[in-house]
């Protein structure tokens, strides 16, 4: 019983670890601008470039949630909740197959102690020297900042569309 205990315990441990982030850079994580760059830098890249997924996962606490938000085809209100690594799964294969760049445009900044939260107003396109955005929208970004480093706790996001265009305090002044 003693030695099934003690496996247990082994694996239970071996477990937790490799269900940790990878170290993150620490130039990603010492500042709320680093962090913010970084998350942008990671899912942005050419057609056919793969990107660098540890990077991501390390920018992000371990209970993250990536939460897009919109109307589906039937005007119903949408929600998903994906962990960091939903995401890869999901909507990193597009972003690798057909070229992406996500480039901050705008800024507005609330934080109290440890807990800072970041509206932070997007323009996606497939190449950066694309003339105009396909898509625009709003991440809504929650950050820790502990003892040690900057994390991701959420981002939740919904882009730009007719019902709901940008209100004019979100575009780049």
């Amino acid at each position: 019983m003693k030695q099934v205990t003690t496996m247990l315990m082994l694996f239970i441990f071996a477990f937790r670890l490799s269900a940790q982030s990878p170290e993150p850079k620490a130039k990603d994580v010492d500042s709320m601008d680093h962090i913010i760059a970084a998350l942008y830098d990671v899912i942005s890249g050419p057609k056919g470039e793969k990107r660098d997924w540890d990077r991501m996962r390390s920018l992000f606490h371990e209970n993250a949630k990536l939460i897009p938000t919109g109307k589906n085809q039937q005007g119903e209100i949408q929600i998903r909740y994906w962990t960091v690594d939903d995401y890869i799964t999901t909507a990193g294969a597009g972003l690798e197959r057909d070229g992406f760049f996500e480039v901050e445009t705008h800024r507005v900044v609330e934080d109290y102690g440890t807990i800072t939260h970041v509206f932070s107003t997007y323009d996606s396109r497939r190449n950066l020297s694309d003339e105009k955005p396909f898509a625009r929208g709003i991440n809504s970004i929650q950050l820790l900042k502990d003892d040690h480093r900057w994390y991701i706790l959420n981002v939740t996001w919904m882009g730009e569309n007719a019902a709901y265009p940008l209100p004019k305090k979100y575009l780049t002044k």
